[in-house]
């Protein structure tokens, strides 16, 4: 069992930066694959990057790609969402999730979630 905290979020101009935080706790992340997810309103959960427990692959939605950056940091049992660039199509609460076996873009693969953290990019 694992338990995801995300932090991190909040509202930025177009164009700026923001970078989310996963906490994880219970058993440690370094078993797991991590993914980051957001919904917007009115939207289904959509993927936005992966990243093996090894950090050796890193996975990327294509309209993320080149402005976002997943990485983690296992000693601190913690994993980073970087946003550049942000754009007013990005606003969506954003999810992490943990899966012991599976590597990438299906959410339904992944056995843990955190609560989400809300993310609103202004014009």
């Amino acid at each position: 069992q694992v338990q995801l905290v995300e932090s991190g979020g909040g509202l930025v101009q177009a164009g700026g930066s923001l970078r989310l935080s996963c906490a994880a706790s219970g058993r440690t992340c370094s078993a797991y694959h991590m993914g980051w997810f957001r919904q917007a309103p009115g939207k289904e959960r959509e993927f936005v990057a992966a990243i093996t427990w090894s950090a050796v692959s890193t996975y990327y939605a294509n309209s993320v790609k080149g402005r976002f950056t997943i990485s983690r940091d296992n000693a601190k049992n913690t994993v980073y969402l970087q946003m550049n660039s942000l754009e007013p199509e990005d606003t969506a609460v954003y999810y992490c999730a943990a899966s012991s076996s599976y590597r990438g873009s299906d959410r339904g693969r992944y056995d843990y979630w955190g609560q989400g953290t809300q993310v609103t990019v202004s014009s």
